[in-house]
């Protein structure tokens, strides 16, 4: 068992387009049972290129047909401050593989507007998660994630300080040009999710996914290795390429 897999569960595929078949169905899969048991299903979503295609298929029959999406509540794991027409925007990406496609409610998307005040967006948005659980435990349904060649997931970067945040749900992270300021949740608030799937994707991840998931634990250097649902799944779907230097 990889060293640092805590309690989560490996999958390999042969390719991209069956990684996020799988994705999609479990996306299913957890939106009928939170639908079913509390009335709701909330997700936060993941930019980048590798889920693209999964909100492809979810915008699609069958995946678009299971789904009571009136259910639906959408978050985002991170955004980079752009304006959001900006190609850049994971919300506009996701909006236009996905979001604009099914019967989800406006008022149940939630992206974050951050292009012009990100310590004030991040606030905002922890206000908005707050209001949203009510007093209750933040435990989203479901959390999609990448990872980056550097070992960064959400906005977590390596070496940023807000790999070190205990209290706070959302944070603003300075980064460096072209993109200065992303908003992102935080680990704390990612660990209490009911389910968190990792999308890993292509032979540019390999050597990265090996270290996070058999390395030693130095989340510092590779900030995925802080995401350890405290009571929830844990899953890697990964391709055969990413998965190359797997034990």
């Amino acid at each position: 068992m990889p060293d640092n897999l805590g309690t989560g569960l490996i999958r390999v595929f042969p390719d991209l387009e069956s990684l996020s078949r799988a994705a999609a169905a479990w996306f299913v899969r957890q939106a009928k049972e939170a639908a079913a048991a509390r009335g709701r299903f909330s997700v936060a979503l993941s930019g980048g290129g590798t889920p693209r295609r999964t909100y492809e298929l979810l915008a699609a029959p069958p995946y678009r047909d299971e789904v009571d999406w009136p259910r639906v509540h959408v978050f985002w794991g991170d955004e980079r401050c752009v304006l959001p027409d900006d190609p850049r925007s994971n919300a506009r990406m996701a909006r236009e593989a996905w979001l604009d496609r099914v019967p989800i409610p406006r008022s149940q998307i939630y992206p974050m507007d951050c292009a012009q005040a990100p310590e004030g967006a991040a606030r905002r948005y922890e206000t908005l998660l707050r209001e949203f659980f009510g007093g209750g435990p933040p435990r989203l349904d479901l959390v999609f994630l990448g990872l980056g060649a550097d070992g960064h997931t959400a906005s977590l970067f390596p070496q940023t300080p807000v790999l070190k945040e205990r209290e706070r749900w959302v944070a603003a992270v300075q980064l460096t040009e072209p993109e200065p300021y992303r908003v992102s949740l935080t680990a704390p608030l990612l660990n209490q999710a009911a389910a968190v799937a990792f999308l890993v994707a292509g032979p540019s991840k390999a050597g990265v996914l090996k270290e996070v998931l058999h390395g030693p634990y130095e989340p510092d250097r590779l900030p995925a290795q802080l995401i350890r649902p405290e009571s929830g799944e844990l899953l890697w779907l990964v391709d055969e390429a990413a998965a190359a230097g797997l034990q």
